[in-house]
């Protein structure tokens, strides 16, 4: 555009000075093409910015003093003393049309400023008036424009400032987004994908199955007899034991071109894009023995094995897998149960002749999510006696499940569905609350007992739900027993033992269920005061001959020697009863005695 004006203005030089016009129209177009050609080679050249301008800058004070040479040699002088007026558009243009820097500008049109009252005062003799006045307007121009470029260079830098500013903002927001992306996706203790992201990564798999057949493998991993590792070394030394675990298999998997995730506690979990099923095989056996050999001690394991080993199941990708990727992933879960049953530190590969995963399981955690609205879940009494006097002195709470189609579901099928997805919290408080309204808000009993879930007891708040629901139901503390199972789940956590404190100081009686069926049952009894121990019906149901009487003999006098209220469950026969009054049991309960029924058929003998 500025070559393209100063091209122009040869029509005034023919008009105004016509006897230089031709050389002045020459020195145009020489210095025209002269100054294309040469941004354009700068902009091919990729060159910078500062050269650009420099180059516009020099073509600007060119082509002011390429005209102005010839044009003052001019005879029109009248002619050309009103021209000169023009020149002042190579400062306005040096400050003004291009984005120069301050200091550019100003020494661009300060050049044609000095150029202007060498010609002035050198070349075009004039009256003294007419140099001040030409020269205060040329210096008046250079001011003037000078100042407006200041300014606009200001509000250049504020606006380069502000805008730079916003693009720092933007990266920082994008960045953080990445960052809280991965950490969403990433397992906290060991730095490799969480459960989110592999769930994510299967479906993309099974997908990636469905549409192109590319196949691939789900590989579980579980680290064996963790918990007594936990026990005997504590947890800091857990978390690098799963965190070593987790790098070595990081590098193995990823060398296949695989993902690994941590899929539970000590629990992980590979997904392979393998195209045979031994290929799979071979991996799992890999990481079986790379985890081994990393030696990690572990003294307190029962077999004969003193390091950290692994149980690994494998399942392959086939149309027998069913709709759901969830269907491969509990085929690798019960190849890695059939590792644990053969003796741990193994691999399996799943079989399918091997029981498969109760499909009504997977209908039932809707259901259970929607038990208590939809009265699907009740709550029946069996009640327990006093040995002594036969008196019924408490009933115990027992859930129920029914189908919408009024069929039964047995509690050992929605149970462990409701643990695993955490609604037998719900449930737990609606039985605790349903049981003190049923039995002891009505002063029917002096006691009822309610079966509470390790989930439950590890569940924050917990005691201080049962306290609420007493005060609700305007029930005595001492009136409410919480029966807790024996078993492996009952781990011994400070979050459990401090959850029976609670309660136990809100008045609550804490009785142990189901003595002698787990593993903790001895340690169970020594960390906490039970009120009652319930032995296990099968003790009862083994003194047909003298090896198990005297087993279930051995084992009441542990229990009457530790002072706790003892409580046989099981009874069936008239014989049992006799054995129980032999051996002056405190309490029994059993469908001889009388069987679970709902609260309004409930039968009381006070």
């Amino acid at each position: 555009m500025a070559v393209a004006v100063y091209v122009a203005f040869a029509a005034p030089d023919v008009w105004l000075i016509p006897d230089v016009a031709p050389l002045t129209i020459a020195l145009r177009f020489v210095t025209a093409v002269i100054v294309l050609m040469a941004f354009e080679i700068l902009r091919l050249a990729k060159a910078k910015t500062v050269w650009l301008d420099g180059t516009c800058a020099l073509a600007l004070i060119l082509g002011y003093v390429a005209w102005l040479c010839p044009a003052v040699t001019t005879k029109y002088a009248t002619s050309m003393s009103y021209y000169m007026i023009f020149g002042a558009i190579f400062m306005m243009g040096a400050n003004l049309f291009f984005s120069f820097s301050f200091r550019l500008s100003v020494l661009t049109s300060g050049t044609v400023l000095g150029v202007f009252f060498v010609a002035l005062y050198g070349f075009f003799p004039s009256t003294p008036v007419y140099h001040l006045a030409f020269g205060l307007f040329y210096v008046s121009c250079f001011v003037f424009t000078s100042f407006v470029n200041w300014r606009l260079n200001v509000e250049r830098y504020n606006v380069f400032l502000n805008a730079a500013e916003a693009r720092h903002q933007h990266w920082e927001a994008t960045e953080r987004g990445k960052a809280l992306l991965r950490l969403s996706h990433t397992d906290y203790l060991t730095g490799i994908e969480n459960r989110r992201a592999i769930d994510r990564r299967l479906d993309e798999c099974w997908s990636a199955w469905k549409n192109d057949g590319r196949e691939f493998s789900v590989i579980l991993i579980d680290v064996d007899f963790f918990k007594r590792f936990n026990d005997r070394y504590g947890h800091q030394e857990g978390d690098r034991c799963l965190t070593v675990i987790a790098t070595t298999l990081q590098k193995l998997v990823e060398r296949h071109e695989g993902i690994i995730g941590r899929y539970g506690g000590e629990e992980f979990i590979a997904v392979m894009p393998l195209k045979a099923q031994g290929e799979a095989t071979y991996i799992a056996g890999e990481i079986r023995h790379q985890v081994e050999a990393r030696a990690i001690r572990h003294e307190e394991r029962p077999d004969d094995t003193q390091f950290v080993t692994v149980s690994v199941g494998v399942a392959f990708i086939s149309e027998r897998s069913g709709a759901k990727v969830e269907w491969l992933v509990r085929e690798a879960d019960l190849a890695l149960y059939n590792a644990k049953a053969s003796g741990r530190n193994c691999v399996r590969t799943f079989d399918p002749t091997l029981r498969r995963p109760n499909e009504d399981a997977g209908k039932l955690v809707p259901l259970l999510a929607a038990a208590i609205d939809r009265r699907l879940v009740s709550l029946v009494y069996q009640p327990i006696f006093d040995l002594r006097d036969g008196q019924m002195k408490a009933v115990e709470a027992l859930m129920r499940l029914r189908m919408p189609d009024g069929s039964s579901v047995p509690p050992g099928v929605f149970i462990p569905v409701a643990e695993r997805t955490g609604s037998i919290i719900e449930l737990g408080r609606w039985a605790i609350k349903t049981a003190c309204q049923d039995i002891l808000a009505s002063d029917r009993l002096a006691t009822v007992s309610v079966n509470v879930s390790p989930v439950q007891l590890r569940s924050p708040g917990f005691a201080m739900s049962v306290a609420a629901i007493l005060e609700e139901t305007r029930v005595s503390g001492a009136r409410l027993a919480l029966e807790v199972t024996e078993g492996l789940d009952m781990e011994m956590q400070p979050e459990v033992l401090q959850c029976v404190a609670d309660l136990q100081a809100l008045g609550v009686e804490i009785w142990l269920d189901d003595f002698g069926s787990g593993y903790a049952g001895l340690s169970w009894l020594r960390a906490i005061e039970f009120n009652t121990v319930k032995v296990d019906r099968t003790f009862l149901h083994d003194c047909s001959d003298q090896r198990g009487l005297t087993m279930l003999q051995d084992m009441v006098a542990l229990i009457r020697n530790r002072g706790n209220t003892i409580l046989v469950e099981g009874v069936e026969t008239e014989a049992q009863m006799s054995v129980l009054q032999n051996l002056s049991i405190d309490r029994v309960q059993g469908f001889h005695l009388g069987r679970p029924v709902s609260a309004d058929l409930l039968a009381l003998n006070a």
